[in-house]
């Protein structure tokens, strides 16, 4: 099992809250990434798809990352996602987060057309890499074919890595496969898998992998980081399972209706901010009654 993976640890898929007009609430959302950091995280993902990125232009998305650092978050706590439809408008993200200090970023593959070759993939993230030219930045690929509709092989990663190894380090993968996160991690044993789904980090840290990039860690962060830092420690076993046991119950719930929508009220619930149940459409809130039962569900968890 190598521990050599550039990015380790448990990162949270932060949620973007809004204000009423639906633009970003830059003041909780620094707060909350400060909640996050307090929790276990070791950092925050922010701007990927729990975070609404595609539902908010390229301005915002830099003023968010903006706000997190001017907050005194530190450039390395934050790997936003840069990865856009258009290989000049990702090139233009990513400088971005390098102007500022941050060199670890999310990277969708373009994700408008469908059926793409593994060549074509391998083309745009090249290109992107090239025409960025820092030796500073280190990608972690992001794998969510349900939603992005592009898949990510296993052999364009070989590739890209061969490619690129000191800028190409990780992948998010977010297909809930356990067996392909663990080809990942055979195949390139100081590559950083993290998984997308909170279920699988713990068989996924056994197998070698590096830790997680998720969505329930918006509220359940400290039982991710019990399961982390303990996974290895035979004396801490039963504390793991708990902390799995709440962290699978959470993640139950947060399936319960539309995932994002059900994660924003939960972190209403967990903190008492109001605004929080807030999407961009075409997400929409939950509903008052669906919100009643959630929060009846909620208030049995462990």
């Amino acid at each position: 099992m190598s521990n050599n993976h550039v990015i380790k640890g448990v990162f949270c898929a932060a949620a973007t809250p809004m204000n009423a007009d639906y633009s970003p609430d830059l003041g909780l959302f620094v707060a909350h990434c400060k909640r996050l950091l307090s929790d276990g995280c070791h950092g925050i993902a922010l701007l990927g798809t729990t975070g609404e990125a595609n539902s908010f232009s390229i301005a915002e998305r830099r003023t968010i990352l903006e706000a997190a650092l001017a907050a005194g978050i530190a450039p390395g706590e934050l790997m936003p996602g840069t990865g856009l439809v258009s290989v000049p408008d990702t090139v233009e993200l990513t400088r971005h987060a390098l102007s500022l200090g941050v060199t670890k970023v999310v990277m969708l593959p373009p994700f408008y057309y469908k059926g793409v070759s593994d060549d074509g993939l391998f083309a745009a993230y090249s290109q992107i890499i090239e025409k960025i030219g820092d030796a500073r930045l280190q990608i972690v690929l992001y794998h969510i074919p349900q939603v992005s509709g592009v898949p990510l092989s296993l052999p364009l990663i070989q590739r890209l890595v061969a490619a690129f190894p000191k800028t190409v380090v990780g992948i998010k993968d977010s297909a809930g496969e356990l067996a392909n996160m663990q080809a990942i991690t055979a195949a390139l044993p100081d590559f950083s898998v993290l998984a997308g789904a909170d279920p699988l980090m713990l068989p996924l840290l056994k197998s070698g992998g590096a830790g997680c990039i998720t969505a329930t860690s918006n509220i359940v962060a400290d039982s991710l980081r019990v399961i982390f830092d303990n996974v290895a420690n035979p004396a801490m076993a039963a504390e793991v399972e708990a902390a799995q046991a709440r962290i699978n119950a959470y993640r139950a719930l947060s399936n319960s209706y539309v995932q994002i929508p059900t994660i924003k009220a939960m972190v209403e619930l967990k903190t008492g901010e109001a605004g929080w149940r807030r999407v961009r459409p075409p997400l929409m809130a939950l509903s008052e009654t669906e919100f009643a039962d959630l929060s009846a569900s909620y208030l049995s968890l462990p």
